[in-house]
Formats: structure tokens, C-alpha cells, sequence
């Protein structure tokens, strides 16, 4: 009997309508463990190299995590993963609420899927048991609307489902996966491969739990955790929360120096707020990308009359309960209600930290209603709010400067801080109506249609647009958004992650960071390889373990521990470094196999500070990624100019056959 997985996976060929189990060897968890760990496994075994990703030899998996489903506080995270149709690398996506547990509780570890329906479907899992039925009745509906009447179907509102909303099944390249009406596997445009293959959604039913090699010492460590958990945060914490907009203020001041953060302190504004706190503070600081990347907060979208409308208690105005993911004692999220005007709306998911940031600071609108009302449609239609923000931020700049007129967006006037206009414009992407149909698969395709000189304008990694962080004030997201398989993700590494997963506490090889040091320390790349890599290798054993970042960010969480004790393994913090390198390494090769180069992913525009920023906190600042990924790519033992890993070290992760397709 397996501990702590199922030990199969489900398989559906929509071409030809086939559905089939298939069991997986032990090893491949003990090296691989679940999430896109082994999604990244099956798929580089069985999808030839170099395929249409919209194709029907595009395989689009649904996997949950090897802890999805044992307890642990976090565990509620599932992954779908691919090739991605916007980058053309490794694609994936990864979101809460209440799916993957669900999934998991049918027997199953993952789905994958293959092949192209001729009608659209919906992939109907109860128990051990599958079908594929008809889904015409919900084909055109939004995610909300699809969820409810598949329920109703069904006849058993505890299906849980993941569909695609209009965005997708009309292949936006932009558009995710929604679960729970608004929980969202966003990024890798994703839901443009449901959309290709015309499967609208996966309902999944079952009660099997998963068993636990030694659940007396899981509970009790789980218990002991909790109460940790649980305690009120001490005054210093509060304190700083209260406080962090005078922090931004003072972080983009002359003051030179800079304060560590403790994972308590963020467990703090997280508990009171959600990722909601972080806007002023991070558009003050220069953290947010401000005005389409080419502003500053400080000038453009000032802390007391512009940012603080969208960050912290303003959002929690709209909050008419707080949401939590399955197994979360955290809940980040919140369900908003807007009463009345023009944006009223019901039941609506409160907009995280990347959202306010997307359509606020990079649109600069101070609207909020507007916003809440932009997440909704992104929502409900199965869009990435980073790329659709982003996508509308870029279209205001290029209208600004003359590249597009009314006569292109149908009238609407595209100008910063218009919140009707920015609000329409999401509309039309989401529909692909008019100019929205330019927008609808991202800034580098929209800025090669519009040509003009507009791709000055579009700020991306590889395709990918990139999330609410900018380099320029923690540079190890610059470096993360270039060397990552998934380019333009901001969930994986950087300075700001080493510090709050304390991994001095887990590594011996990290320093503890100085509770002050000085700014200008930011800037040096000395340790940035060594550090990014372990920390990447890190949050793919979280991923694949299915472990909210948040768990590993709020206070020491025994990953590790957990893992050995629900599978009854023994290994040791080599042997998990060992299979998040093995991880992060076969989806690398993934790319390298469909030809994907470094330089393909580089990110030499405004977010790296070419050219250079002209005021505000981080004005003249150009950022040396090119020293800062090549000492990434030497600690991983990747060639800086092909990609290709060094041969020994793919043979001593047991990763012999990628061998032959490195070249």
C-alpha cells in the first residue's frame, strides 16, 4: 500500500475518447514527488519534442501534491502544467481552494490529457471512476455559471471543478484555470490548451483518504505546528504593520539603510489584510512597477493620494468574509461585495496584491471599485490578471504616444488612470471584441501587430508578461524571471524569499541575512547563484509536495519532516535539495529540448533598468543580469549559452535518459 500518494494516474485521449489508469512506480515519487514534479516526468517521457501546444500531441496535466490530502497545514495547492502556448517553454500554473484535494480524494494523483475533442467536453471523475460528458450546456458560459450548472448536472454540489471561462475556449494566450469562482491557475496561458482540446472542465467527486506510513508522529507534529501557529504575534510585529506605509516612505528615502523582515511580521500584515496590505507600501518603495514599468510611485502614484485608495483597510472595506483554501490556517483571501454604482456586484473574490498592482500602479488608477471589477472579469472569464493588467497598461502607453488612436480601440480612450476606459478594455480582451482581440495573447504578440516601435512598450520575459515585482528593488527577481523553465515567475526565488523561508535555518550553506545592512548590499551579486539555486531547488520540493508559498513564508514549516513521516521514507535535507534540483533540471531540459536558448528569456528592457529609470527611489539603476544568471546557470551546471546541463550531473540525478535529446 502506498503512504502519502495514491500510486496512479488518470490518462484521457480526447481524440479518440479513451480513459485509462496508469500506476506509477514508487521511485518516480521518491524522485519526482507529485505537483509539476511529476507532471515534468510523464511529460517530457511521452510528449515528442517541439509539438503545437495547441495541438492534439499536447499533453495538459492536473496533478496534486505528494501532502495534498494528509493534513498539513498549507497542502490545498494543485498544479497544471504543459507546454506553454505563450512562451513556448515549460508552462505552468499553480492556485488553491479546494480542487486538488478533492481530485486527490478520487484515487488519483493527476490527470493528464491528450488529443483534441470534436465537441466540447467536461472530464467527469467520481471516485476511481471516469467519463467524458458533453459540454455543450456550459461552452460559452463563465466560470462561475459553469461551475454552478455542472453541480447541478451532476446532481451533487460537492463536485469540485476547474474550468476555463470564454477567455479561454477562444485561446487567449493569457487565459488560465479557475477554481471556486476566482481562484485562479493563471500564468503560461494554460487555459488557451483546455481551450484547443475543447475541454471546458474537470469535475472531480470522491472520499478514499490518503494513508500516512506513521500518522501519530504527523499529527503531533501537526498539532505542535498549529499552536505555534495560532500564538499572538508579538508587539514589534504589530507594530511594523501598522506602520508600513511610513516604511515605504522611508525605504524610498535617502535613508540608507535597510531592515530584515521576519516571517512573523508578514505572517502578521497577511493575517490582517491578505497580499491586499502590500500595495502602498511596495508602489512607495519602487517594489511595484509603476505607469507600465516606466514611472515611479513616489512621482506618479503618490503613497497618501493615490496608492493607499488600493492597499490594506481600503480594500477591506469590500470584505464581506475572509476566505481560506483547504487545510489553510492563514486565509489570505476574502469575498467582496461592491453595494452600489456602476461596478456593484455580489460574492466577488477580494483582488490579491498582483491584481491591484496590474490595473493600479501600472495603469495608475486609484479606483478601486474599477479594479474589483477588473478581477471579476478576468474571473469569471478565466484570464491572468498580471497579463491582462499588464496588456491594458501597455496599450494606455502606446495611445499616449500616438501608436494607436480611437479609431483602433472603438472610441475608448486609452489614458493613464481612466478607470471606465482600463475596465472596457478588459472586457474586450476577454471576449477578443475589437482591440481586445490585440491584446488578448500578450505584449509581444500585441506589440508585433501594432509594430510602430511599440515593443519598447511591452515588458515580458520570453512572452510571458511579468509579475508586480520589479528587479530594480530586489534584483534577484530579475534573475529568477529570466532563468526559471517557467519565464516571468515571481513565486520561486529571490532575496526577499531567502529571508522569510529563513533557509539559513534549513541549509547550512545560506548566511542569515543582517538585520540591517545597507541599501546599496542589494547590488551585490557575490552570493546570488549559490542562494537562488538552493532556494529554487526548494520551492520545487514545496510545489511538488502541493505547499502554499504562503506556509513556507509565515514561520518555520516542516516540510521535510512531513514528508518522510506520510510516506514512511527517511531521506535527508541532501536528498530533498537532490529531487528539487532533479525537478528544476528536467524542466529546464524540457526547453532546452524544444530549442529555447537563455537569451531567449532575458529581460534587456525598463525592468532591468535599460534604459534606466529617470527619478524616484531606484532612478539610475541598471541591473547586471547577465553576471547575476551566469552565476545561476555555473551553480546549476547549465551552459549560459545553450542551456544544455553538464552531462555528469544529469547522470548523478538519475536523469539519464534526457541524455540523448541534450545537444
Amino acid at each position: 500500500m502506498p503512504f502519502g500518494f495514491m500510486g496512479k494516474v488518470l490518462w484521457a485521449d480526447l481524440s479518440t475518447g479513451k480513459i485509462w489508469d496508469e500506476k506509477i512506480d514508487e521511485q518516480i515519487y521518491r524522485d519526482f514527488l507529485g505537483g509539476y514534479g511529476l507532471a515534468a516526468k510523464l511529460i517530457y517521457d511521452r510528449q515528442p519534442a517541439k509539438i503545437d501546444p495547441l495541438g492534439p500531441d499536447a499533453i495538459i496535466s492536473f496533478t496534486t501534491g505528494l501532502l495534498t490530502g494528509t493534513g498539513a497545514p498549507f497542502s490545498g495547492r494543485y498544479m497544471v502544467a504543459g507546454k506553454s502556448p505563450l512562451t513556448g517553454t515549460w508552462g505552468d500554473a499553480n492556485s488553491g481552494g479546494y480542487f486538488s484535494p478533492m481530485l486527490k480524494r478520487t484515487g488519483y494523483d493527476a490527470v493528464f490529457v491528450k488529443g483534441i475533442s470534436q465537441k466540447p467536453v467536461v472530464l467527469v471523475i467520481n471516485q476511481d471512476k471516469a467519463q467524458l460528458m458533453d459540454a455543450s450546456f456550459v461552452w460559452g458560459k463563465d466560470c462561475v455559471e459553469t461551475e454552478t450548472i455542472i453541480r447541478e448536472k451532476l446532481g451533487d454540489n460537492k463536485y469540485q471543478v476547474a474550468c476555463i471561462g470564454p477567455a479561454g475556449e477562444k485561446l487567449s494566450l493569457i487565459s488560465g484555470v479557475i477554481t471556486d469562482g476566482g481562484r485562479a491557475a493563471g500564468r503560461s496561458g494554460l487555459g488557451a490548451v483546455m481551450g484547443s482540446k475543447r475541454l471546458k472542465a474537470i469535475a472531480a467527486l470522491g472520499d478514499k483518504k490518503t494513508e500516512l506510513a506513521d500518522s501519530n508522529s504527523f499529527s503531533q507534529i501537526r498539532k505542535s505546528y498549529l499552536e505555534k501557529f495560532k500564538k499572538k504575534p508579538p508587539f514589534k510585529d504589530k507594530a511594523s504593520v501598522d506602520n508600513l506605509n511610513f516604511m515605504g516612505k522611508l525605504v524610498r528615502s535617502f535613508f540608507p539603510f535597510l531592515f530584515a523582515t521576519p516571517p512573523t511580521t508578514y505572517k502578521e500584515l497577511i493575517l490582517r489584510y491578505g497580499t491586499a496590505g502590500l500595495t502602498a507600501f511596495s508602489s512607495e518603495s519602487g517594489d511595484s512597477p509603476v505607469k507600465n514599468w516606466g514611472g515611479s510611485g513616489y512621482h506618479d502614484f503618490p503613497l497618501d493620494s493615490k496608492s493607499s485608495k488600493i492597499s490594506s483597510e481600503n480594500v477591506l472595506k469590500y470584505q464581506e468574509k475572509r476566505y481560506f483554501c483547504a487545510f489553510c490556517p492563514l486565509g489570505c483571501g476574502g469575498i467582496v461585495k461592491v453595494k452600489e454604482g456602476k461596478y456593484a456586484m455580489e460574492n466577488g473574490h477580494k483582488p490579491e496584491y498582483e491584481t491591484l498592482a496590474a490595473f493600479g500602479t501600472m495603469c495608475l488608477n486609484d479606483d478601486l471599485e474599477s479594479i474589483i471589477a477588473a478581477n471579476e472579469i478576468c474571473n469569471r472569464t478565466g484570464l491572468d490578471t498580471i497579463s491582462a493588467g499588464a496588456s491594458v497598461a501597455f496599450a494606455i502607453e502606446c495611445y499616449e504616444n500616438g501608436l494607436i488612436t480611437d479609431k483602433d480601440t472603438d472610441g475608448i480612450k486609452l489614458t493613464w488612470g481612466n478607470a471606465d476606459a482600463i475596465v472596457k478594455m478588459t472586457e474586450m480582451l476577454a471576449t477578443r471584441s475589437g482591440f481586445g482581440d490585440v491584446l488578448a495573447d500578450g505584449v509581444k504578440k500585441a506589440a508585433e501587430k501594432i509594430g510602430k516601435g511599440s515593443e519598447k512598450f511591452a515588458v515580458h520575459a520570453g512572452g510571458q508578461e511579468l509579475p508586480m515585482h520589479s528587479p530594480l528593488f530586489d534584483p534577484s527577481f530579475g534573475t529568477a524571471y529570466e532563468v526559471e523553465p517557467t519565464p516571468g515567475r515571481h513565486t520561486i526565488s529571490s532575496d526577499t524569499y531567502v529571508m522569510l523561508m529563513e533557509l539559513h535555518k534549513k541549509f547550512k550553506q545560506v548566511k542569515p541575512f543582517k538585520q540591517v545592512s545597507l541599501k546599496s548590499s542589494k547590488y551585490n551579486y557575490d552570493k546570488v547563484g549559490e542562494y537562488q539555486a538552493i532556494n529554487s531547488q526548494y520551492v520545487q520540493v514545496g510545489n511538488s509536495a502541493g505547499i502554499c508559498m504562503f506556509g513556507l513564508m509565515v514561520g518555520e514549516y516542516p516540510l521535510f519532516e512531513w514528508i518522510n513521516l506520510a510516506t514512511g521514507w527517511k531521506l535527508n535535507t541532501q536528498d530533498f535539495l537532490d529531487i528539487g534540483e532533479r525537478i528544476l533540471t528536467l524542466r529546464h531540459c524540457f526547453n532546452v529540448r524544444e530549442g529555447i536558448k537563455p537569451a531567449d528569456t532575458r529581460i534587456r528592457n525598463r525592468a532591468s533598468g535599460h534604459p534606466a529609470l529617470g527619478k524616484g527611489p531606484l532612478a539610475g539603476i541598471t541591473l547586471d543580469l547577465d553576471k547575476t544568471a551566469k552565476r545561476y546557470y555555473d551553480k546549476m551546471g547549465w551552459n549560459y549559452e545553450t542551456g544544455v546541463p553538464d552531462k555528469a550531473r544529469l547522470m548523478a540525478l538519475r536523469l539519464d535518459n534526457v541524455v540523448k535529446d541534450m545537444k
